[in-house]
C-alpha cells in the first residue's frame, strides 16, 4: 500500500511561497532614488507653475489693465454776462448733471434758485484745454438774459464753465464699463468701510489670511447671516482680474498663489486702487458696471468724490452681491445691508454713533433711471462714431479711454425730442393709421455744429437712424437752389423779375409727358420771382428751372454741399430727388452762413484720458456762393416765413424774431419737411411713414409745427443778414416792379445786385400809406 502525501490545510503557505511574495513586494516598493526623482519633478512642475503665474500677474498688472471705453461728452455750458439763457432749461441741464438744489449752494455739485437769482457751485473738470477747479458764482436771469454775473474776489475769469454731461460711450467687446479713479478721489469713509467689512487684515496679511476665514465664519454664525467675507481683497481682485468664477480646488489654489505673488510684487496702495476700479458692482443691460467710480454714476448720477457717507456705504454693501442687493429691485435688502455697513463703520470709530443714526435714517438716494446705462442720445452717438471713423480705429475707441468732446447741447436735444414726440402724438390722435415717424437735426446757424439730433419717434432707443439714413424725396425744400441759380445771373434775373405761373407740358423722346401742377391746382398768371419763391409755386419754379437748365441747378446743389447722386431730370426742380435730413441740413447750412460752406460737425476735440489733446476738429469755412446773390436768396426765404408758405411759424414765435426757411411737401403728401434758421440755430425736420405711405401733411401742417414748438423754447437772436457792398436797396412798386417812393401804397424795399436795378420809375399810383412792412423795417 502506497503512502499518501498529507494535504495542506487552507490558508497555509510554504516557505517558498512566502519568499516569492516578499520578493514581489520589494520589487513594487519604490526605491529612495525614485521617490527623490518624483519630488524633483513635482518641485519643477510647481516652480514652473509659479513662474507662469508670476508672469501672468506681472504682465497684466504692469501693462494695460483694462479696456476702458471712450467717453463721449456734450458741450460744456458757459455762463457769462449777456448770455441768452432760459432759466427752466438751465435747471433741466443742472439736474441732468446730477446737481442738487439747495438753499445756499455751498458745496460743489449744488445750486440755488430764488426768484431770478441763481447760485451755482460747479465741480470742476479736466477740459480739453486744461483743468478748471470748482467755482461758486451768482447771477440773475432777466427776460432770458444773464446779468449781474458775480464771481468771488480775486478771480479773473468771468465765465463759469460747467462740466460737460457724459452722454454715452463707445464700449469694448467684453461689455464692461468702468470709470477709473485714484485713491485720492475716493470719499472719506468708503475705504474704511470696505476694509472693515471685507478685509480687516488687509494691511497685515500677505495675500491670503487663514485667520480671517475662521473669524468670518464665527462672525457669520454669531449674526445668523453673512456679515463678513473670508477671502482677502487681494484674492477677490485676482478672481475678478485674472480668473473665471469656477469654484474648483484648482482654481482656489491658483487664486491663493496669484494673491501671494501680487502682494510680493506690489504695494498695498496699488492693489487697493486696482480693486477699487475692478470690483463688479452691477449690470446695465448687457454691460457690466465695474469699479466704484462707475457705480457712483450708475446709481447716484454723480462723481464718486461727491458721495455722502450713506451713499458710500451702499456701494460697499453691493460688493457682497450686486444682484441680490440691487437697490432698484430689492430696496429692503439693500437698505438693511447698507445700514449694517454704517453700523460696522461706527463700531470701529470711522464715524460717531450720532452720525451713523442720521445716516441710517436717510433713504437710499438712488436715482430712478440708471445713469449711463445706455447712450443717452443714440442717434447723435451714431453720428459721432461715423465722423470719428476716418481718424480712429474701432479698437482705439473701445479700449483706450479716449475722451470725445462733442457739440451737443443737452437743453436743445431734450427739447427737440419732446417737441417731436408731442407733435407726433397730437397728429396721431386724429389719425387711424400707424404712427408717424420723424427726424430732427439742429445746428448752429453759423458754426455748423450739431447741437441736437433726433433719429426717430422713440429717440432713446437705438435702431434705424432716420436723421442720417432716411433717404427721402425732398419736395419744395430744393427750390431755393433753383432760385439761387437764377439770382447768380443778375443780368437776367432779379427778385422782381416776372415769371409765368401757367400750366405747360413737356414731352420727352420716349413719349412720356411731364405736366406739373401747383399744390392748389391753380395757376397765378405772372408773378414776381420773390413771390413765386415765398408761395412755393410749382409752375413758375419749373419754368424757371427749364430756362436755367438741369445741369446748372444741379451744379448749384453741389456747391451748397449736396453729395448724394441726383435725379438729373426736369422733375429735379420740384424736389424729385432723395436726401437724408442731415444732407438737407448741410445744404441749408451754406445758405444760413451766407454762401460759406461750413461742414456739419458733431465733434470738437478728442483727448487721452489724462487730457492730452489728440485731435481738434476746427471750424472751417470756404466761400462757395457769391455773397450778393446769397443775400437776395436770404431775403426771399425771410419772405417765405413772413408772408409765404411758412407764415404759420409765427403762431409759435414772437413777431420780432426774424427767421428764414422753406417748407417741403412731396407727391401725395408722403413727406413733410421744414428747414428754417434764426441768427443762432438752423433746424431741419422731416415727418413721414417708413413704408412711404401718404401722411396727409404738408410741410406747414406737419414738420413746421415741430420746428416752431422747439424754437419757441429758446431765447435767440433774429436772423439779420449783413448787407454786402455789392447790394443796393430800392423802393419798388409791388404790382409793376418799377421804382417808386418810400411811403407809397404797395411800395416794397427790395435788394438788387448793383447794376441790376429797374430803370423805369413811377410816382405813387395807389396813394400814400404810413404802414411799414417787415421787409421795410428789416432792411431799411
Amino acid at each position: 500500500m502506497s503512502k499518501r502525501t498529507p494535504s495542506k490545510s487552507k490558508g497555509s503557505s510554504s516557505p517558498n511561497s512566502k519568499h516569492k511574495s516578499n520578493h514581489l513586494l520589494q520589487k513594487l516598493r519604490p526605491s529612495k532614488g525614485l521617490i527623490f526623482k518624483l519630488i524633483v519633478v513635482l518641485l519643477v512642475a510647481l516652480l514652473s507653475w509659479v513662474i507662469y503665474l508670476d508672469a501672468v500677474v506681472r504682465a497684466k498688472f504692469e501693462g494695460k489693465r483694462w479696456e476702458i471705453p471712450a467717453r463721449v461728452y456734450a458741450r460744456p455750458l458757459e455762463i457769462y454776462d449777456g448770455l441768452a439763457l432760459n432759466a427752466e432749461n438751465l435747471q433741466l441741464e443742472l439736474k441732468t448733471l446730477g446737481y442738487k438744489k439747495t438753499v445756499k449752494a455751498d458745496i460743489p455739485g449744488t445750486f440755488a434758485h430764488h426768484g431770478s437769482g441763481i447760485v451755482i457751485y460747479s465741480r470742476g473738470f479736466l477740459f480739453a484745454d486744461g483743468k478748471e477747479s470748482a467755482r461758486r458764482v451768482a447771477f440773475s436771469i432777466d427776460s432770458g438774459v444773464v446779468n449781474r454775473f458775480f464771481v468771488a474776489k480775486g478771480e479773473q475769469n468771468e465765465i463759469l464753465r460747467l462740466e460737460p454731461l457724459q452722454i454715452g460711450g463707445i464700449y469694448p467687446a467684453k461689455k464692461e464699463d468702468r470709470q477709473l479713479v485714484t485713491l485720492d478721489q475716493v470719499p472719506e469713509g468708503l475705504i474704511e468701510s470696505l476694509l472693515w467689512v471685507e478685509d480687516r487684515d488687509f494691511e497685515r496679511h500677505i495675500g491670503v489670511a487663514p485667520l480671517s476665514i475662521v473669524r468670518a465664519m464665527l462672525a457669520n454664525m454669531k449674526a445668523g447671516r453673512v456679515v463678513q467675507g473670508g477671502s482677502t481683497l487681494t484674492q477677490q481682485l485676482v478672481k475678478n482680474f485674472y480668473l473665471s468664477r469656477d469654484k474648483t480646488i484648482i482654481r482656489k489654489a491658483t487664486e491663493a498663489m496669484m494673491a501671494l505673488l501680487l502682494e510680493f510684487h506690489y504695494e498695498k496702495r496699488d492693489i487697493l486702487e486696482a480693486y477699487i476700479n475692478e470690483v463688479y458692482l452691477g449690470q446695465a443691460g448687457a454691460r457690466a458696471i465695474h469699479g466704484f467710480g462707475m457705480a457712483s454714476q450708475f446709481y447716484f448720477g454723480k462723481p464718486l468724490s461727491d458721495l455722502r457717507i450713506e451713499q458710500s456705504a451702499l456701494l460697499v454693501a453691493l460688493v457682497k452681491g450686486p444682484a441680490y442687493y440691487d437697490p432698484r429691485r430689492h430696496r429692503a435688502r439693500a437698505l438693511e445691508r447698507r445700514n449694517l455697513v454704517l453700523s460696522v463703520l461706527a463700531e470701529e470709530g470711522g464715524i460717531s454713533q450720532s452720525e451713523a443714526i442720521k445716516a441710517r435714517g436717510r433713504p437710499l438716494g438712488v436715482i430712478d433711471k440708471p445713469s449711463y446705462s445706455t447712450n443717452r442720445y443714440p442717434a447723435f452717438i451714431d453720428l459721432v462714431k461715423r465722423q470719428l471713423a476716418s481718424d480712429y480705429q474701432p479698437e482705439d475707441l473701445q479700449s483706450e479711454g479716449l475722451r470725445i468732446f462733442t457739440t451737443l447741447d443737452p437743453q436743445i436735444q431734450e427739447r427737440a425730442e419732446t417737441s417731436l414726440k408731442s407733435t407726433l402724438a397730437s397728429i396721431s390722435k386724429k389719425r387711424a393709421d400707424s404712427p408717424l415717424e420723424g427726424a430732427v437735426v439742429v445746428t448752429g446757424s453759423e458754426s455748423g455744429e450739431v447741437v441736437a439730433l433726433v433719429g426717430g419717434a422713440e429717440p432713446k432707443f437705438s435702431g434705424f437712424n432716420r436723421a442720417l439714413d432716411a433717404i427721402r424725396p425732398i419736395g419744395s425744400i430744393i427750390k431755393p437752389a433753383v432760385y439761387l441759380t437764377a439770382l447768380q445771373q443778375p443780368d437776367r434775373y432779379t427778385l422782381v423779375t416776372p415769371l409765368k405761373d401757367e400750366p405747360f407740358a413737356l414731352e420727352f423722346e420716349n413719349g412720356e409727358r411731364w405736366t406739373p401742377n401747383n399744390f392748389d391746382n391753380k395757376s397765378h398768371g405772372t408773378v414776381p420771382l420773390y413771390q413765386a419763391l415765398s408761395k412755393s409755386y410749382n409752375l413758375s419754379t419749373a419754368r424757371l428751372g427749364l430756362d436755367l437748365g438741369v445741369d446748372e441747378v444741379s451744379a448749384t446743389l453741389r456747391l451748397l454741399g449736396v453729395t448724394r447722386p441726383m435725379n438729373i431730370y426736369p422733375s429735379l426742380f420740384l424736389g424729385a430727388t432723395t436726401l437724408a435730413p442731415i444732407d438737407v441740413t448741410q445744404m441749408y447750412q451754406t445758405i444760413a452762413a451766407s454762401g460759406f460752406n461750413v461742414p456739419v460737425r458733431a465733434i470738437r476735440s478728442v483727448t487721452t484720458s489724462s487730457g492730452e489733446e489728440l485731435s481738434r476738429y476746427a471750424y472751417e469755412v470756404d466761400q462757395v456762393i457769391d455773397s450778393n446773390s446769397m443775400h437776395l436768396l436770404q431775403y426771399g426765404l425771410i419772405g417765405v416765413a413772413k408772408e409765404g408758405t411758412a407764415r404759420g411759424v409765427y403762431r409759435y414765435l414772437n413777431a420780432d424774431l426774424t427767421v428764414a426757411g422753406k417748407t417741403g411737401t412731396t407727391n401725395d403728401s408722403r413727406d413733410s419737411w421744414f428747414a428754417g434758421f434764426s441768427g443762432d440755430y438752423l433746424g431741419v425736420v422731416w415727418l413721414g411713414h417708413d413704408d412711404n405711405r401718404s401722411t396727409g401733411l404738408t410741410g406747414s401742417s406737419g414738420a413746421l409745427k415741430v420746428w416752431g414748438q422747439l424754437m419757441k423754447q429758446f431765447p435767440q437772436r433774429p436772423f439779420d443778414p449783413i448787407k454786402p457792398s455789392g447790394i443796393n436797396y430800392r423802393w419798388i412798386d409791388e404790382s409793376t416792379g418799377n421804382l417808386t417812393q418810400d411811403g407809397c401804397t404797395g411800395a416794397r424795399f427790395v435788394p438788387f445786385i448793383v447794376g441790376s436795378e429797374p430803370v423805369e420809375s413811377q410816382s405813387c399810383t395807389g396813394g400814400f400809406s404810413r404802414a411799414r412792412h417787415w421787409f421795410n423795417s428789416l432792411f431799411n
